[in-house]
C-alpha cells in the first residue's frame, strides 16, 4: 500500500499536471469507486465543469479544491491505486475506474487492480471530516509540530502494544505504513517489538526524528519500488535500494553484519536488526 510518501509523489505530480485542468467530462467505470453521499451521480455532477485549483495530503489522503467554489475533490488510493496520464487516446485496460478529460482531450485514469481505492465530492457546504469521515480519525502528520516526543509519551503511556503496531495506527501519527515504520524503528535503534508504554522520552524523539528523516529521503527518492505505486509517468520510487531492513529479511545487516530478522507481528512482516535494534 502507498503510505505517506508515495501519496506526496502522486500529489506533487497531480499538482504538476492537473493546474488549470477543467474536467470536461467524467466516465466512473466501476461504481464501487466512489464512496462519497450521493454515488455516482452526485460525483458527475459535483466534478463536471469543475476547474481543478491546489492539491493537498492528509496522511494517505489526497484533496483538490474544485473551483470555483464547487467544493473538494477527495482520493485514497488504498493498496494499488495510481493515476496515469493519457495525451493521446487509448483503450483503458480493464482495471480502469474512473477516467477524466478535460477539453483537450487529454485524460486522467485512476487504475486500480485490487479495487480498493476510493473517491468522494464533497460539497462546498459540507464540512470535509463529515465528506470524508477518515480524516476525523487522523493523527498529526509527522512533519507538524504537534507530532513530538512528549505527544507520543501521552499517547502512549501504560500502553503494552509493540511500538511497531503503534506507528502502524493512523490514529497515533498519519501516513506510515510498513515499510517506513521499519526503517525509522532501525534508524532510532528501537526494538520492533518493544511493548510502546516503556520508550523513555530520549527514545521517543529520536524516534520522532528518524521517522521525518527517513519520510523525507524517501520523498526526495520518489517513493519506494517495493509496492505497485506508480508516478503519473508511470515509474516507481527508488528508496528500495536504500532500504535498511524492510525486505531484506535472511540478508546480512548493512551496518553490522548480523542477519536481518523478519518476524510476523499484528499479522504484518517485521524486519530488523537484532544487533543494530538490540
Amino acid at each position: 500500500m502507498p503510505e505517506l510518501p508515495e501519496v506526496e509523489t502522486v500529489r506533487r505530480g497531480l499538482a504538476d499536471r492537473l493546474s488549470l485542468f477543467e474536467i470536461e467530462r467524467v466516465e466512473v467505470c466501476r461504481s464501487r469507486a466512489i464512496a462519497s453521499s450521493g454515488g455516482v451521480d452526485a460525483f458527475l455532477v459535483g466534478l463536471t465543469g469543475a476547474r481543478v485549483g491546489t492539491w493537498s495530503r492528509r496522511g494517505k489522503y489526497l484533496m483538490a479544491a474544485l473551483e470555483p467554489d464547487r467544493g473538494i475533490w477527495g482520493v485514497h488510493l488504498r493498496m494499488t491505486g495510481q493515476f496515469q496520464w493519457i495525451e493521446e487516446p487509448s483503450t483503458p485496460c480493464t482495471h480502469t475506474r474512473v477516467r477524466f478529460w478535460n477539453p483537450h482531450g487529454h485524460e486522467l485514469r485512476f487504475v486500480d487492480v485490487r479495487s480498493f481505492g476510493e473517491m468522494w465530492w464533497v460539497p462546498p457546504d459540507v464540512e470535509l471530516t463529515v465528506g470524508i469521515p477518515g480524516l476525523a480519525r487522523l493523527g498529526p502528520e509527522p512533519f507538524s509540530e504537534a507530532f513530538n516526543a512528549l505527544y507520543l509519551k501521552r499517547q502512549l503511556k501504560n500502553s503494552s502494544r509493540p511500538i511497531k503496531t503503534a506507528l502502524l495506527d493512523q490514529a497515533l501519527v498519519a501516513g506510515v505504513g510498513n515499510i517506513y515504520a521499519d526503517e525509522s524503528l532501525f534508524s532510532a535503534g528501537i526494538p520492533p517489538l518493544t511493548p510502546a508504554g516503556r520508550l523513555t522520552l530520549a527514545q521517543l524523539e529520536r524516534l520522532r526524528s528518524s521517522l521525518v528523516e527517513v519520510l523525507t529521503t524517501s520523498i526526495g527518492a520518489g517513493g519506494t519500488t517495493f509496492s505497485d505505486f506508480r508516478d503519473l509517468e508511470g515509474v516507481n520510487g527508488n528508496y528500495g535500494g536504500q532500504a535498511w531492513v524492510y525486505r531484506r529479511g535472511g540478508e546480512p545487516c548493512r551496518r553490522c553484519g548480523t542477519i536481518i530478522r523478519r518476524d510476523k507481528l499484528s499479522g504484518r512482516s517485521t524486519h530488523w536488526c537484532p544487533t543494530c535494534q538490540g
